[in-house]
């Protein structure tokens, strides 16, 4: 599913006046050799948002007046809002090259604070990398599946982070639940790929899921790729300073992912050809709220029919 465009077709058939003549010889009108159907078709594009305030804590309990949306820096009517708690799929993307000893396990303790504070019927998979990705753990709803299969993998090897988000990207497509995320667990640093960030780039355009990370990072390497690949999808990417910290991030970041918006329009010009179109959303919540930061996809592909 590609930006959660939905194409609704409304078919109307015409029903032409007929002489009795026409009637006994079966002949047809002119009217009713032309096309006997009018197709009209409508995108509504969708937008996931996550709104934070200045400590990134998320912000709940806006409305519809509250946002605005421009589609290639065109005003667009905001057709659908929803903020609904509903259930996702995540997948977590886990680190376990060599460079990460020895802080991966003790981030891969901290995940019970993402658990505890996800939806019921949320469903995980992991996905463990270092010179190359392996899904060691499938669709699961039952957490301690995750861990168990995770928390005595060494750290050991190169980092292969492309190639493990590329495939993470392909699973979470697979995913029972519409609403899909991604969770990385990394430094940041990559080093053994096959894929390039630009084979890489194309798949976070085309992909719903949004895309969350923990940078790990003892010595600065790898913030600005794990930047790069969360902001693209209107994500977040957390860097924790001290260990304390690690439980924290994961509790707000579950909650983010319970607490989003939906906005949904109409565009008001489209196109037969195939392109890129730069969504801007901005947000005015209550003032006492202050500077309020949103998270967004920034844009979508159109596709010629």
């Amino acid at each position: 599913m590609r930006h959660r465009i939905t194409a609704i077709i409304i078919t109307l058939l015409l029903l032409p006046h007929f002489s009795t003549a026409q009637q006994q010889s079966g002949e047809q009108s002119p009217q009713q050799k032309q096309s006997d159907r009018i197709i009209i078709e409508t995108k509504l594009v969708s937008v996931t948002a996550t709104v934070s305030d200045q400590n990134r804590r998320f912000v709940a309990g806006l409305t519809k007046e509250d946002f605005e949306v421009f589609d290639d820096n065109v005003r667009q009517e905001i057709a659908l809002f929803n903020d609904e708690d509903a259930p996702l799929t995540l997948g977590i993307i886990y680190d376990v090259s060599h460079s990460m000893t020895p802080l991966s396990t003790r981030a891969l303790h901290a995940l019970r604070g993402l658990f505890e504070n996800s939806h019921n019927d949320d469903e995980y998979f992991i996905i463990a990398f270092n010179d190359r990705p392996k899904l060691v753990q499938d669709f699961t709803s039952l957490p301690e599946e995750i861990l168990n299969r995770t928390i005595f993998i060494k750290s050991k090897g190169s980092t292969a982070l492309f190639d493990a988000t590329y495939l993470a990207l392909d699973k979470v497509r697979k995913g029972r639940h519409p609403k899909k995320a991604l969770l990385i667990i990394s430094d940041g640093e990559e080093n053994s790929s096959r894929y390039s960030y630009g084979e890489l780039r194309k798949e976070l355009r085309e992909t719903d899921a949004q895309i969350y990370a923990i940078g790990i990072s003892q010595n600065g390497e790898g913030v600005g790729t794990l930047e790069q690949i969360t902001h693209s999808t209107g994500g977040l990417t957390f860097f924790p300073e001290q260990e304390s910290e690690f439980t924290d991030i994961y509790t707000r970041i579950a909650l983010m992912l319970r607490h989003q918006y939906v906005i949904g329009f109409y565009p008001t010009s489209s196109t037969a050809e195939s392109r890129w179109h730069k969504l801007q959303l901005n947000v005015k919540g209550p003032k006492e709220l202050g500077k309020l930061r949103v998270a967004f996809r920034k844009g979508y592909q159109s596709t010629a029919k």
